[in-house]
């Protein structure tokens, strides 16, 4: 292992150990919201010290197998056991060696957040926004499988099962974590109920991911906001288009505006407003700041700019091709129906590669 590696590796274990010290401390005991951080952080430092006893057990081994491999006296064969033992303790200690790389690599701290994800259908008109309601019932899906819940903030919808635009608040331990990988432009490819002739037609929908943003993280000032209140519209019982109970909030100084209906009261619809306006001013923030190193990035396979197909689904052929890591799979329906997992999965271990090499 490389030195300056395994010197940060070191100390992590350090922390490690010196806030199991802290924990028994009582006057970290009597201070809850102190005991529950650093209780928290040894947790997350805990794999690497585990990994780190291992290492250092399997080191004494082999430097055991080395002292019998060098005693001539030793006969052939023990020798022979040490050599297969000091073959298969290199090997373990590799693999050892690639856990602690990806474990020292900084989690996105945005990860655990719960997310705003918004759908809106690109070029290709009805069948866009077919594809668009398609793509959020594959997100709804998967969110079930991760455990996680989805709620519908605002809509647009076609009247044909589509939708223009769709935003959704997915709540839950690791969302974010989970679905930031889908922002971007998917490109679907297939025969159009409405296509007599039958040809293939190519339409596009882009999904946004948003970590939801804390109050600390974006200040918004109440004397920069105009809220207008108007009557929902669709369906939703007497209520609607009597009562006021829909929330339109402008920021004036970014000219963001968001609006909600789902919810009947004014309340909950205005609070529901404020989450999605401050996630929206904190990726806009973001975007600026990555703007200036995206030049730097031209090395690498794309840009991260929406603009981007990052996605094909190709229904004729029942396959699926994310274009970032090369993936292509002959398994449409089930994608369809919920089953990211190996896109996601391929999408991470790139993610980390690249975070490997920075470490």
């Amino acid at each position: 292992m490389e030195a300056a590696l395994f010197k940060k590796w070191e100390s992590v274990v350090a922390r490690y150990h010196e806030l199991t010290d802290q924990l028994m401390d009582p006057s970290v005991i009597s201070q809850p919201a102190l005991l529950r951080k650093l209780s928290k952080e040894r947790t997350e430092l805990e794999p690497l010290a585990h990994l780190s006893e291992r290492y250092r057990e399997q080191a004494k081994q082999r430097e055991e197998a080395a002292q019998i491999l060098a005693d001539p006296s030793a006969g052939s064969e023990m020798q022979k056991m040490a050599t297969e033992e000091s073959a298969l303790l290199a090997r373990q200690q590799s693999e050892l060696e690639e856990q602690v790389r990806i474990l020292l690599i900084p989690r996105d701290p945005r990860d655990e957040k719960s997310l705003f994800l918004e759908i809106r259908a690109g070029t290709g008109g009805d069948e866009a926004a077919l594809f668009a309601g398609e793509l959020f019932r594959l997100y709804t899906k998967y969110a079930e499988r991760k455990g996680l819940k989805v709620e519908i903030v605002e809509a647009s919808e076609t009247g044909i099962g589509g939708y223009k635009e769709v935003i959704a608040l997915v709540e839950g331990k690791g969302a974010y974590g989970w679905l930031k990988y889908e922002s971007g432009v998917h490109r679907v490819q297939r025969v159009p109920a409405t296509e007599a002739a039958g040809r293939i037609h190519t339409s596009t929908v882009t999904v946004a991911v948003m970590p939801e943003a804390d109050e600390v993280e974006v200040k918004i000032d109440p004397k920069d906001l105009r809220i207008d209140t108007f009557c929902s519209s669709g369906a939703g019982g007497q209520s609607v288009n009597t009562t006021y109970s829909a929330v339109r909030i402008t920021h004036i100084p970014t000219g963001v505006v968001v609006s909600c209906q789902d919810e009947r009261s004014q309340l909950k619809n205005r609070n529901k407003a404020m989450r999605t306006l401050r996630a929206r001013i904190l990726e806009a923030e973001q975007e600026k700041q990555q703007a200036e190193i995206a030049q730097s990035r031209k090395a690498q396979v794309g840009t991260g700019e929406r603009s981007e197909k990052i996605r094909t689904y190709n229904f004729p052929q029942n396959r699926v091709t994310d274009h970032r890591v090369g993936l292509t799979l002959h398994k449409l329906e089930l994608v369809m129906e919920g089953d990211l997992d190996d896109i996601v999965e391929a999408l991470k271990a790139q993610q980390q590669q690249a975070d490997t090499v920075k470490v």
